[in-house]
Parts: C-alpha cells; sequence; structure tokens
C-alpha cells in the first residue's frame, strides 16, 4: 500500500503523471524527476556511466522509446560524465543474441548515435562471454554473479526501465532490468537453471513452435507427436513458454519463481554495490509479459506515468501499489479473470501470472540492504 507519511526514515520516489502542457512535455518532466533525486549532484566528471535499458525484440512495440534515453544521456554529459547505452545478450535466440545482432536491433529500435545521442555498447561482447564475476554482499542465493563486463566496469549505472508484467517474476522494473538484463549469458544461465518447464502432454498439439524457436536444441516431438523436452539440454530459459499458442501446453516449474526473484536479487547488488545510481521507472503500455519476446499483448492497465528514486527496491515497490490501485483496461488477458470486475486495488500481476512471487524478491533486496519496501511517494 502507497505510504503517504513524510518521515525521513523511508526511501522518497518521485512521481510526475502523464499530464503534459505546452511548456512541459513527458520527456521534461522525466528530466525534472531525475533532478528531484538530486543524482546528478554526484561528482561525475569524466566517469563511466551505464544507461541500462531492454532494446526491445525486434517486433515488440512496448519498448521504451529513445527520446528519454537521449534526453537522460544529455543530462549525464552536461554533468561530465561518459554515458553510453548497454544491455546484455540473451539466452534465448532472437535479435539480441549476440552483439551484432543486438546492437542491428537496438538501432533499428531507435537506440544509435543518430536519435539516443549515446553510443551502444553490449554488456556481454561479441558472443556473451565477456563478463566479470563480482561477489554479493550478503547474498544467499548466489554470492557471485556474472555480470557483463561493461556494466561490471562503469563508474556509475542508470537505469531505464519499462515497467510490465513477466511471466516468470510477476513483473519486471529496476531490479529485474539490473539484475537479469546485466547478467552475461552465463550468468543468465545460473538465474534461470532451477526454472525449466514441463509439457502437458493432455494439451500439447504437437505444432512445432517451441522446437522452432529452442535456441538450444532442447525440444522435439516424440512418437506420440508431443513436445518432449531434453534437461539436459533446457536452460530453463522460458522462451518456449512464451511462444506456446496453447494455454498450459507448457508450465514452468513456477514453484521456483521465488528463488528467481531473489537469484536476481543478488545480481542487482553485486552491480550496484559501491556505485551511486538511479533508477526510473515507465509505467505504460503494462503489457502482461516482459520486451523479450518478439510480440507484446495488449496492456492491463491505463498508461499511470513516471517514477524515479535512489532506491530501486521503494520504486519497484511503488509501481507495483499504483498498478495494483489502477482499475485494469478492458480487452485483455485479465478479462476472463476479473468476470467485468474493474480490478481495482487487485494485483493485476498475480491475476494474470498467479504462480509467481514478486514480493518474496522485494522483500529480501529490503533484507540485504538494497533497498527498502518503505516509501514516500512524492508527486511533481
Amino acid at each position: 500500500m502507497i505510504n503517504i507519511n513524510k518521515t525521513m526514515s523511508l526511501s522518497k520516489v518521485y512521481f510526475a503523471n502523464l499530464r503534459t502542457t505546452p511548456n512541459s512535455n513527458l520527456i521534461d518532466k522525466m528530466e525534472r524527476l531525475v533532478r528531484k533525486t538530486g543524482f546528478l549532484n554526484n561528482d561525475l566528471m569524466k566517469k563511466y556511466v551505464a544507461l541500462k535499458i531492454h532494446f526491445g525484440e525486434p517486433g515488440n512495440m512496448a519498448y521504451l522509446r529513445p527520446q528519454y534515453a537521449a534526453r537522460m544521456a544529455r543530462l549525464l554529459r552536461d554533468a561530465g560524465a561518459k554515458p553510453f547505452l548497454t544491455d546484455s545478450n540473451t539466452l534465448y535466440s532472437g535479435g539480441r543474441s549476440n552483439a551484432v545482432d543486438h546492437i542491428r536491433s537496438a538501432s533499428d529500435n531507435g537506440y544509435n548515435l543518430l536519435s539516443a545521442h549515446c553510443p551502444v555498447i553490449i554488456a556481454d561482447g561479441l558472443k556473451g562471454t565477456d563478463m566479470r564475476e563480482m561477489p554479493v554482499e550478503g547474498g544467499k542465493y548466489c554470492t557471485t554473479a556474472k555480470i557483463g563486463a561493461a556494466v561490471a566496469d562503469a563508474d556509475a549505472i542508470v537505469s531505464l526501465n519499462h515497467f510490465k508484467g513477466h511471466e516468470q517474476t510477476g513483473f519486471g522494473g529496476a531490479l529485474k532490468n539490473i539484475g537479469m538484463g546485466a547478467a552475461s549469458v552465463a550468468g543468465k544461465l545460473e538465474l534461470h537453471s532451477s526454472s525449466k518447464p514441463k509439457i502437458d502432454t493432455d494439451e500439447c498439439t504437437g505444432c512445432g513452435i517451441c522446437i522452432k524457436h529452442c535456441a538450444h536444441d532442447a525440444i522435439w516431438l516424440g512418437a506420440d507427436g508431443k513436445a518432449v523436452i531434453d534437461y539436459d539440454c533446457c536452460t530453463g530459459c522460458g522462451q518456449c513458454v512464451a511462444l506456446c499458442q496453447y494455454d498450459g501446453a507448457i508450465l514452468d516449474k513456477w514453484d521456483t519463481s521465488a528463488n528467481l526473484c531473489c537469484k536476481i536479487v543478488d545480481y542487482t547488488k553485486a552491480v550496484l554495490q559501491d556505485k551511486p545510481s538511479l533508477h526510473v521507472n515507465f509505467i505504460m503500455n503494462v503489457s502482461p509479459e516482459c520486451d523479450c519476446w518478439n510480440h507484446n499483448d495488449a496492456a492491463l492497465v491505463p498508461d499511470i506515468g513516471i517514477a524515479a528514486s535512489l532506491d530501486p527496491v521503494a520504486l519497484d515497490h511503488a509501481c507495483a501499489d499504483l498498478v495494483t490501485a489502477a482499475p485494469a483496461l478492458p480487452y485483455n488477458r485479465l478479462e476472463d479473470t476479473l468476470h467485468g470486475s474493474t480490478g481495482e486495488r487487485q494485483d493485476k500481476f498475480h491475476l494474470i501470472h498467479p504462480h509467481t512471487d514478486w514480493k518474496t524478491g522485494l522483500e529480501y533486496a529490503a533484507e540485504i540492504g538494497l533497498g527498502m519496501m518503505e516509501y514516500e511517494l512524492i508527486t511533481n
């Protein structure tokens, strides 16, 4: 629940709605939030600042517009910093599984020197092997984290995050964008290793979509015409789950969702410890699943606004509360679940992904000192 008590013990989350005027557009509103956080008061002169973002899988239209990154890069350059846009390669096949395709996909979506006014550096290199193994202070699930070298070597971190649902973690915000997004390919293997899917043969039609898109040749059709998973090859990346067109045919072992969330927290802690950081969540086009897939389903709730904080835990918690408080939109995956209800004050992410457990991840993040669950929402 949103805490509006004004006390110094709470982390500050700065929020702006999406209303604009001729003298104040959305990019200007984002800049004001950034300045309010005080992040630009850090000594950023000649510091390398990793501007962590999700460039969007080709075909997915829910990713953030590059104009936000361009303004952020300008603010950082004005402070004397050397900003660069970055993300790590994906574990699954697609347009971002190696640096050559990844940079091209980023450019196609507007993340290049011409439109974003900032260079793009793929954090873990050409094939996802350029990484640093970093200690996790207080980590219980991962004692070290395999982080893309460009992020690990940066002097400061700024995350720009599309806040939306996620099929394995409930939602994706700042913690997910950093912890999973900055992990090298080997790191992503570690994060997913306890979350491998299974086939429900009663629901599987043998259509072959999962076989076509498996990056690890881990699925084939058995003698009965049903999909079969080779768990020696499967990495648990979840691409087959997202692409399956038949509800219930491929299921993740969702009882490990809490573990996955907590591993992501450990990886986030490795990235952020001992570095100044800023996090901005865009609660727009809140799609039910992440931007990693080559499609995005209809938004769950109306566009809400932009939120920024120095505390990624408080930020994600505040945004989850804002989505919970919002009414559900029609014509999306919530319709069958809500049965005519507006969905107000209901956890939309748990409704669409009931096997996920995002609260455990936030509570664990607070436990190991990554941030606070309690926050003060300051509207600008």
